[in-house]
């Protein structure tokens, strides 16, 4: 899950989606 959702912020710019997803993940 990690890496999918680093993935996304990488893609985004690192601050719209990813920034979101990892937070979940995260949290």
């Amino acid at each position: 899950a990690m890496d999918e959702g680093l993935r996304f912020a990488i893609r985004e710019g690192g601050r719209t989606v990813g920034a979101g997803r990892v937070t979940k993940i995260i949290k």
